[in-house]
């Protein structure tokens, strides 16, 4: 069940949600959050049992999503799948985000500086996502398009968020995670993640060594936001076949630090004069 899914279930059974939530309007995302990698086109049958919903409910759905665009229906198949609109929607938010305005030139000069791969990310429930991404100069084994999405208890950028966060923030996040492995690095041990997560705090940077993808070495740092919380989290991967681990704390991290705290700089309220 995907995210809108879930949302409109928990409608359903009196979970809190306030009555101004529109479950039409959930269902119609719960359909396009029903594509994935893995499910490039689907019939209604399998739209209904990805969202929940009944036949006829999809049946309705998808003919207004195609009608405006948002789907393509194949005449053969009867199989749907995305069109390029849906890139409108993530495209607004990248073109009107005042974070991603202000941290650009400086994610920029820190891919300029140290050659490799650069990411802004947010975080999105118990997900970080990619926001902003400039990749590096040379091939490296992993790159990630902006708008995908990775667990924050076993990357960087999500330790580093966690990192500038409230311990409450920490408990809540950790305990509502579904710690699995991805690779035989991935930290299985929630109490030492969040040993990690705190000795970010002290370090002001945090890591994970191939922990999601094989061979890739993540260095981050959080972007504190005006009220001295994290709301974003800078980072950089490389490869391990051009870093080792020690390499990349001993260099990379400086930079990522840096370009953190100066983007976090401009969030700061400014004293009266």
């Amino acid at each position: 069940m995907n995210g809108a899914a879930k949302r409109i279930q928990d409608e359903d059974q009196g979970s809190g949600i306030s009555p101004l939530f529109n479950q039409s309007l959930a269902k119609a995302f719960g359909i396009l959050e029903a594509f994935s990698l893995d499910r490039r086109s689907m019939n209604l049958p399998e739209l209904a049992a990805i969202t929940g919903l009944t036949k006829s409910a999809v049946q309705r759905l998808t003919f207004t999503l195609e009608s405006l665009g948002y789907l393509r229906k194949d005449p053969i198949s009867k199989r749907y799948s995305v069109t390029p609109r849906t890139l409108e929607l993530g495209m607004r938010y990248t073109t009107t985000s005042s974070l991603i305005e202000i941290a650009s030139p400086y994610l920029l000069d820190l891919n300029i500086k140290c050659g490799e791969t650069v990411n802004l990310s947010e975080p999105d429930g118990l997900n970080m996502i990619f926001v902003s991404s400039y990749p590096g100069r040379r091939q490296i084994s992993v790159q990630l398009p902006v708008g995908s999405r990775f667990p924050i208890y076993c990357t960087a950028a999500g330790r580093a968020f966690l990192s500038g966060s409230t311990g409450e923030m920490v408990d809540a996040v950790m305990g509502a995670s579904q710690i699995r492995s991805y690779t035989p690095n991935t930290i299985l041990d929630s109490a030492e993640i969040v040993r990690m997560i705190e000795d970010a705090r002290t370090a002001g940077f945090a890591f994970a060594n191939s922990e999601f993808y094989r061979g890739d070495i993540n260095i981050a740092a959080p972007v504190m936001g005006s009220d001295g919380r994290a709301i974003a989290a800078v980072g950089a991967s490389v490869p391990v076949t051009r870093w080792t681990f020690e390499s990349a704390c001993a260099d990379i991290a400086p930079q990522v630090t840096e370009a953190a705290q100066t983007i976090s700089s401009l969030f700061a309220p400014r004293r009266p004069a």
